[in-house]
Parts: structure tokens; sequence; C-alpha cells
């Protein structure tokens, strides 16, 4: 029963009756009057307690056994199996991926989407002690995982993301803002926004030039990439329809997007080396401490308790119609 701890802690208060029904026995038992009064007990030297005699507060003993592990019992113990408390040194940093109809084109193998996917899982592992969020984008934007240490869940969210899920188009300000929702009030003296994208700003009700100055006013270095090769390229929508992409990435607009944000900057990805120099830059930033908590799964420990009263409740009753018979 590794931290145990009690989700209703108030029920132990009933623990105090225990005491206080064991001060009323024994003065009970103090007051009682022998059945026969003898003027001298003389006589009654020489002979031993029976085993009878020395048990007969055993019965009463279990019952304040029973009454004491049934409101151990109620007050819900539980056990942390997984506990950890640390100090990391990290950031806070939050992928913005653009999961147009666009990003299925196939210039990048398999896709763009895909390899974005695969350079972002590549980062994820190499960045244990950071806090990591994802947030995806299209026509509109949501949030897949709020900024968290917990990458497993994580790396299996972006596993799933796929073009399609959301109405298409491609909403820059309404992606960005998003990302800096989930962490402009983050204590972290680092805060990072990755945004990938193919396209040209055509959604959303933000303009994407008033979010990354939002970004700037909260601290946050912004990195823009435009994912994608010159030309026209072939993509396959998840009906199997073949369709062309043409590259129409706003590099004008995505640089002075990262231009607002402190040491903000701007990247053409044509492959995964120009991904990894991103990732070679956010080493380099300031890190900064960050307390983490973490409980992975919480177990109820009330049945050994259960069982102790079950069982002392059984014994107290067999002693009682067995043992401790008496007679009227």
């Amino acid at each position: 029963m590794h931290n145990l701890t009690f989700q209703y802690p108030w029920v132990l208060w009933f623990l105090f009756l225990v005491p206080l029904l064991v001060t009323w026995y024994v003065l009970r038992y103090r007051k009682q009057k022998a059945a026969l009064q003898f003027s001298n007990i003389g006589l009654f030297k020489g002979f031993n307690k029976t085993l009878r005699q020395r048990l007969r507060h055993l019965p009463y003993i279990l019952r304040m056994v029973v009454v004491a592990a049934v409101i151990v019992a109620l007050a819900r113990p539980q056990s942390q199996l997984s506990r950890e408390e640390m100090n990391v040194d990290g950031i806070d940093i939050v992928l913005a991926i653009d999961v147009s109809g666009s990003m299925m084109a196939e210039d990048f193998k398999p896709t763009r989407l895909e390899a974005a996917k695969t350079v972002a899982a590549e980062f994820i592992n190499g960045r244990s002690e950071d806090r990591i969020g994802l947030v995806v984008f299209a026509g509109e934007a949501f949030t897949q995982v709020p900024v968290t240490i917990d990458h497993h869940i994580l790396l299996s969210q972006l596993g799933g993301v796929k073009s399609g899920t959301i109405r298409d188009g491609t909403a820059l300000g309404d992606g960005l803002a998003v990302a800096i929702n989930r962490i402009k009030n983050s204590e972290a003296k680092s805060k990072v926004i990755i945004l990938l994208t193919d396209g040209v700003n055509n959604q959303g009700s933000i303009d994407p030039r008033s979010a990354a100055e939002m970004a700037a006013m909260y601290g946050i270095r912004l990195y823009t990439i435009g994912v994608g090769t010159n030309g026209r390229s072939i993509a396959h929508a998840p009906d199997g329809t073949r369709y062309y992409v043409d590259c129409e990435i706003d590099e004008k607009l995505l640089t002075q997007m990262a231009s607002y944000t402190d040491d903000g900057q701007y990247f053409r990805a044509t492959d995964k080396k120009t991904l990894k120099s991103i990732f070679s830059q956010i080493d380099q930033m300031e890190k900064t401490k960050i307390n983490v908590t973490q409980y992975r799964q919480t177990k109820d420990e009330f049945m050994p308790f259960l069982i102790i009263a079950i069982v002392a409740f059984a014994l107290e009753l067999l002693l009682g119609m067995v043992y401790f018979k008496t007679t009227p």
C-alpha cells in the first residue's frame, strides 16, 4: 500500500469512537458486582485463572477491530501505483500542424502530412523533459492534445492525425491562436510554437499577423515552416480520388509572422533536414524548472480492511456461540 491516501478522509474522524467505546466498556466492567459475595476471599487463593477467564475480553476486542476496520474501509483507502514527482528542465512547446487536403501531396513520401508526423514524432522522442502539445488546423482549428509531459499519449494522438476530419482550407490565424491559448498562461520562461503548413491563408476569423502579435505579447517564440517542394504534385483523397496540388506557400506571410516574435524564424522544409535544424535551434533555448507530478494509476485498497472486519466479526460470533456460551 505505497503512498496510501483516502478519498473520504473525514470518515476517519469516526475512529475516535473506538477509544470512547473502550473506555465505556472498562468503566462498565469495573462497576459490575459479583453474583455471590464473600467476606473473605482467602478461600480462593491458589486457584489460577482459566484460559476462558483470561480471554473473557477477547470478543469485545474483536468487536472494536470490526468497527475500526469498517471505518477505514468506508474512508476508501487508495494507493498510487505509479506516483512520480520530479523537477525537470524543459520548455513548453505546441506543434500546430496543417491537415488540409493539400498536405496529402506526395512530393514528400508517402505524403507531406505523414512526413511531418514522422519528423514531429522524432522531435517529441528527443525532448523527453519538455511539455508538448498538439494543435491541428485546416479551415478551422482545434486542440488535439494539451501540453503534457505524457509523451506516450501525445505520440498516440499524433499517429491518428489525418486529413479530411475537419473543414478544408488553411486558417493560419486560427491555428496559431488555438496554439497560443494552450501555453499563454504557462509559467515556463521559454514557450515555443512550431507551425507547419503548405498553403496560403484562405479561411478563419483571425488574421495571421494579429495572431503572431498576440504570440509576441505572451512571450512566445514562433517557428513557421513551409512544407513542400516547388511545382505541382500528385495527391490522393481518402476516397482514392487523384488530384494535383500546386505548391502555393505564402513565404512572405510566414516570415512576417515569425519575425513578430523574439528570435522567431521561418524555414522552408523541402526535406527532413530542414526540420531537424529547427530542433537544434530549440535545444539552444533557455530552459526552466517545471514541477511535474504524474499519477498513472489509482488502486482501491479497502478490501484488506473489509476482510479484517469480516474475519474479526466471524471470530466474535464463533467464540460467543461456542467458547463463551452462557446458559440463562
